[in-house]
């Protein structure tokens, strides 16, 4: 345990049982490397052998990265109450992007926006930011009212030390516990600022009846508005850049790197926070705790961002889909907290300014020296950056008509053109995953980051409650990332030149994770018609060789299920995990194809956008524990393929096998077939209503 001036720093109590665990591993799977390629070389050669030979080599290649998130995991507890007064504390601006009302209703965004600007930092530093990428009248009109609202609820919450800062939650059933043993005088504010908070959605849901309003305006001049400059309240911001049909927008990379010139312009604040608007802040503390590192003496020169985990308020008590991602979470991101930091996510995030502006640490003064190649043609926003980076600049007060109509040049669609903007600036736009692109090369340019994981969650978005949506959003993800693993930012190339060994296994896994879909499919059909047909492809059971493919499957196991145990989580959770894990791995071969396609140009590049909008019949199904796959048909294809070999393998299998009785050459494949079936009940269980339902 290593403690800071702000935060404390706890490695895995038993790192050492764990690397042990790794190196026994690593020697069986060597072993079954071995025993697979020599059999090919030794004797004749058949397509089962070939295959299975294949899979085996891509999945220990996985496990091999994979490992290094387990190499030096750690996790942290900072301590905002030993931080300066609030009155010494940096600027903060909060990035909020939305873009279509249908998918993301105005009424969640507006509960965002409520939420961030009632966090708990000093109003005077404090900055809110709205990016309209649809530029849509409901959205303008959504914010309106929601800084209007604010100066109500801003005062309620910091005069009765509120923590539910999202209206939505505290007058719910389960913000009752903050309004026990109060007073009358609570309860008669409390009363009127939720008649308050009710007419204020009610307004929104009658704007936004009107399809007009809600209408996305592709072809636009930019617009920014000071909704709200009141002293004693955060600064509100309207921003919609400028968008023309026939000039790049760079989606939501384009749509934040906007937001980081316009809010230089006007607040200019040293810190970021980055969150979807479907995120509230559930825990108005989140931005002392994100302080706690950078202002840490000890680690703030090299700190580029501290990220929270995405976490959810409808999660079901079973989570078929694995919505909370646990692993991503828990093992993969605080594995890489413990080499130089972790990845950067979509949301939730805290950054520093500087580090989304500069190249390394120790680079500032470069890119001052040719500004406008770097940062482009505003001298205004030059003059900014300048003062970030601590210098004395010649910006003098302009009046607020002059730094609107700046901030519109800085918003405008020709600004980045000839500029480093999106390459070397910014958020990267090397691939659709701006969080993703940029979190790595901040990495790789010397930057670190930290990983926080509080008790009480910070951030609470609305997680998927059907596989389609799910599906929809891993393609989109792994699609991406496997462009990542051959542009000229390949970690496998690029990474290894950059960071450290193990820090950049961790990309090469990520880049690599959909290839799964190979091994699952490969392990999902070679396998079962071979046990059909009386081929071994596995050793005997009485073989030697068998002992070393069950131990590395029986060591995967328990490697698995006390990564589930120590974090909290159950058997059943460990079981459901593993089901979703070959769902999602099978799926992610439409992955691969779309990656291939986008590689080649064969497919043009666009952003799907994960649709919010609950969907009450599909939520009461999620809470059910029953899988959803309605409108998911084509994302099926390949597992219904792989369920139906599995069916007709197991019981033509059992027959053969009972006639023949050769129970010790076909043991391996018997154990994994039934493994298959039983993991997929209730995957059958699903399909199998849909067809009744559509048939």
């Amino acid at each position: 345990m290593a403690t800071f001036t702000y935060h404390i720093e706890t490695v895995q109590s038993w790192l050492a049982l764990s690397r042990l665990h790794t190196i026994f591993h690593l020697a069986a799977v060597l072993s079954l490397c071995y025993y697979r390629t020599s059999h090919l070389l030794l004797q004749p050669t058949t397509v089962p052998w070939v295959l299975m030979t294949t899979a085996e080599l891509i999945l220990s290649a996985l496990w091999f990265f994979n490992q290094a998130f387990r190499w030096r995991p750690v996790s942290r507890t900072a301590m905002p109450e030993k931080l300066p007064r609030d009155e010494n504390l940096p600027g903060l601006d909060i990035f909020v992007c939305t873009l279509d009302p249908e998918k993301e209703p105005t009424g969640e965004v507006v509960d965002t926006l409520v939420s961030a600007i009632a966090m708990d930092y000093p109003s005077n530093k404090l900055a809110v930011y709205l990016s309209d990428d649809g530029g849509c009248p409901v959205t303008l009109y959504g914010i309106k009212e929601a800084a209007e609202f604010a100066k109500e609820w801003v005062p309620f919450c910091r005069n009765y030390g509120i923590k539910s800062r999202c209206p939505k939650v505290f007058f719910s059933p389960s913000g009752e516990d903050e309004q026990l043993l109060r007073d009358d005088g609570f309860r008669a504010q409390r009363d009127l600022i939720e008649a308050k908070y009710e007419k204020m959605q009610k307004n929104i849901d009658k704007f936004g009846s009107d399809p007009k309003n809600r209408r996305i305006v592709s072809d636009r001049p930019p617009r920014i508005e000071i909704i709200n400059d009141q002293p004693g309240m955060p600064l509100v911001v309207y921003v919609s850049r400028e968008r023309r049909p026939s000039l790049p927008h760079k989606f939501k990379g384009g749509a934040l790197n906007t937001l980081l010139r316009v809010s230089g312009l006007i607040s200019n604040g040293p810190y970021v926070l980055a969150v979807d608007c479907d995120m509230y802040c559930n825990d108005p503390s989140s931005a002392k705790q994100a302080m706690c590192f950078f202002l840490d003496p000890e680690t703030s020169k090299y700190i580029a961002f501290v990220q929270f985990p995405q976490m959810f308020h409808n999660l079901s008590k079973k989570d078929i889909y694995d919505n909370q991602s646990r692993t991503a979470f828990k093992t993969m991101w605080q594995g890489m907290d413990g080499l130089r930091g972790p990845g950067l996510s979509g949301s939730g995030n805290y950054l520093s300014r500087s580090a989304l502006l500069f190249g390394s640490p120790n680079q500032k003064d470069d890119y001052l020296l040719d500004a406008q190649k770097y940062f482009g043609n505003s001298t205004a926003y030059i003059e900014s950056v300048k003062a970030i980076c601590g210098q004395k600049t010649t910006k003098k007060n302009i009046s607020r008509d002059e730094m609107l109509r700046e901030a519109q040049v800085v918003a405008s669609c020709s600004y980045e053109t000839n500029t480093n903007w999106g390459t070397e600036v910014g958020f990267s736009y090397g691939i659709l995953l701006e969080s993703t692109i940029t979190g790595y090369l901040l990495h790789c340019r010397g930057w670190k980051s930290a990983y926080l994981y509080p008790k009480t969650p910070c951030f609470l978005g609305c997680a998927p409650t059907d596989i389609k949506e799910g599906m929809l959003q891993l393609v989109k993800w792994l699609s991406e990332l496997c462009l990542l693993g051959v542009s000229k930012y390949s970690p496998f190339t690029y990474g290894f030149s950059r960071m450290s060994i193990f820090h950049t296994f961790t990309y090469c896994f990520l880049t690599m994770s959909s290839m799964y879909a190979i091994v699952f499919i490969l392990y999902g059909i070679v396998p079962q018609v071979c046990f059909l047909k009386g081929i071994p492809v596995f050793p005997k059971v009485t073989d030697p060789w068998f002992a070393v493919f069950a131990f590395v499957y029986v060591s995967t196991q328990i490697q698995h299920l006390i990564e589930v145990l120590s974090g909290d989580g159950s058997v059943a959770m460990w079981w459901d995990e593993q089901r979703i894990w070959i769902l999602k791995s099978v799926t992610s071969v439409f992955a691969i194809i779309d990656g291939i396609k986008k590689w080649l140009g064969l497919s043009k590049v666009k952003f799907n956008l994960s649709n919010k909008a609950i969907d009450k019949e599909k939520l009461k199904k999620y809470e059910q524990g029953r899988f959803d796959f309605q409108g998911a048909a084509v994302f099926m294809g390949p597992l219904v393929l792989l369920l139906i070999v599995n069916i007709v393998s197991f019981f033509g299998g059992l027959w053969r096998l009972f006639n023949v009785k050769d129970f010790e050459e076909m043991f391996g494949q018997l154990f994994l077939v039934t493994f298959v079936m039983v993991l997929s009940y209730p995957i059958i269980e699903g399909i199998i209503t849909l067809k009744s339902k559509s048939g």
